[in-house]
């Protein structure tokens, strides 16, 4: 598979997955009637995982997480030289993706995108349930660390074949039921990056905890799953198992 080919599926992917899941926080939980409430948004970022795992998972492995990616290479499942590549493809992704929800939800006369939130990833007085600095950045590096482990666990090449992408994206719905009250749930540098770049502020100065915590998380996770568990065949970059 051409090397533009995997920058390109990731940049869709971490496209979809900032539209779609801080689109459901943004456009959706936001109206009471609708009532998607934190289930809904957990459910909406492991939906866009889960679909973008079986759609480009054989094309670039369907990382859309800087922190997955370095995760990955941490414990040997991807070559380090195609890490830089790939995070700016997710940023980037993550940038347009905020922008297209910026232009939907400002359909809305009286819609303020910094007074709403934007989906921005916050700490203390921007924490969705006031937790401090040092309470968000346990749970972003623990849950983070967890998901490395889970993804390097469910594609090794003796795990059952075709439900990555399933367990994967129950993963990060089980993430985001755990702490969205905590930080609004980032685990993704880039998904951050995409919303705090239009709320500016805050989100902007708060954004270097939502790189260091996932980036540290993810190191950890793949580490610690390469000593637990190496893998003997079969080399994975990420969702699924490459050909």
């Amino acid at each position: 598979m051409g090397t533009s080919r995997k920058y390109a599926a990731e940049f869709i992917g971490t496209f979809w997955l900032t539209f779609g899941g801080c689109g459901s926080a943004v456009l959706a939980a936001a109206f009471p009637e609708v009532g998607i409430g934190l289930l809904g948004v957990s459910l909406a970022f492991g939906l866009t995982v889960l679909t973008m795992a079986y759609a480009i998972g054989h094309v670039s492995g369907c990382h859309l997480n800087p922190a997955v990616t370095v995760g990955l290479a941490a414990g040997g499942r991807f070559p380090a030289a195609d890490i830089l590549p790939y995070v700016v493809a997710q940023v980037l992704g993550a940038i347009l993706g905020a922008a297209v929800l910026s232009v939907i939800a400002g359909g809305v006369p009286d819609f303020d995108l910094v007074a709403s939130g934007f989906a921005a990833n916050g700490y203390a007085e921007h924490s969705p349930g006031g937790y401090s600095l040092l309470s968000s950045f346990v749970a972003e590096l623990v849950l983070t660390m967890m998901f490395l482990f889970i993804i390097m666990g469910t594609t090794h090449g003796q795990a059952p074949v075709g439900f990555a992408p399933l367990v994967i994206g129950l993963a990060l719905t089980l993430i985001h039921l755990i702490s969205i009250p905590v930080t609004n749930t980032s685990v993704n540098p880039a998904r951050s990056t995409g919303p705090a770049l239009f709320v500016g502020g805050w989100a902007l100065g708060q954004l270097w905890l939502f790189w260091l915590a996932p980036l540290l998380g993810g190191a950890l996770g793949g580490i610690l799953y390469s000593w637990l568990s190496p893998t003997p065949t079969g080399i994975v970059t990420g969702g699924v198992p490459s050909k």
